[in-house]
């Protein structure tokens, strides 16, 4: 399985990949960094323009990352396995004496392994900006996270794991359609439906929401690959 996941990587130039989200983690830390402490996130009169329960550091920071990276997860899906679906070029590697679910998981996989490490480490980069420039300048936003505490790496990782499983769904769409770009477009009304707000509750800050995503998330996952044994390329 390691050498197909390499070997995916390869095939689809993942040096790009890395390029991409370097440039997409430095603009998310250089704008937050921004939004915390040059004031753009203030009113005139200097009070903070958010939402109810949108007042601390990390609702941003999990806001921005969470739909950059779902909608990045989402393009690199429909690039390694959608459009090898359309071009045909699935064909050959369903050529080799390997199981077609197998080939089809390591893809997945790829595509998971980096989007969840580029996210963890664009958050850590976030999160350790802020609290070094909280060491001198004011925040608009609470800081409501502790880098020395156990807790706080957990729920870094979880986090986005769920976000970067969530793909998954709009790879199922995309498969079903056979069409990458009904593999994005999928991906911008997850982002709806996940950061939505229903009055003041917000399924963003709900527990039970990323439980039920990552489940329903692992069942599209697993819908993806049940027919890839029969289906027809």
């Amino acid at each position: 399985m390691l050498k197909l996941i390499r070997l995916e990587w390869k095939k689809n130039q993942i040096k790009k990949y890395i390029f991409k989200a370097v440039g997409m983690a430095a603009i998310l830390c250089l704008f937050l960094f921004a939004l915390a402490f040059l004031g753009i996130a203030e009113d005139p009169d200097g009070t903070l323009d958010a939402a109810e329960g949108m007042n601390v550091i990390s609702a941003p920071i999990e806001l921005f990352c969470s739909m950059s990276y779902l909608l990045f997860t989402s393009v690199m899906l429909a690039s390694f396995i959608v459009s090898a679906y359309k071009n045909k070029t699935m064909n050959l590697m369903f050529s080799y004496p390997i199981k077609r679910q197998k080939i089809l998981a390591a893809q997945m996989i790829a595509v998971w392994l980096f989007s969840f490490t580029a996210l963890s480490a664009t958050k850590l980069l976030i999160y350790t900006c802020i609290f070094a420039g909280s060491r001198s300048m004011r925040s608009s936003f609470l800081m409501d996270f502790s880098m020395g505490s156990l807790s706080f790496y957990v729920q870094l990782l979880l986090k986005s794991a769920v976000t970067v499983s969530m793909g998954f769904i709009a790879l199922f769409v995309g498969l079903t359609m056979k069409s990458s770009k009904a593999t994005i477009v999928a991906s911008v009304l997850l982002i709806f439906l996940s950061q939505a707000n229903i009055g003041d509750f917000s399924l963003a800050g709900n527990l039970a929401v990323p439980v039920v995503l990552t489940a329903v998330s692992l069942l599209f996952a697993g819908l993806s690959l049940a027919h890839a044994e029969t289906k027809d390329l």
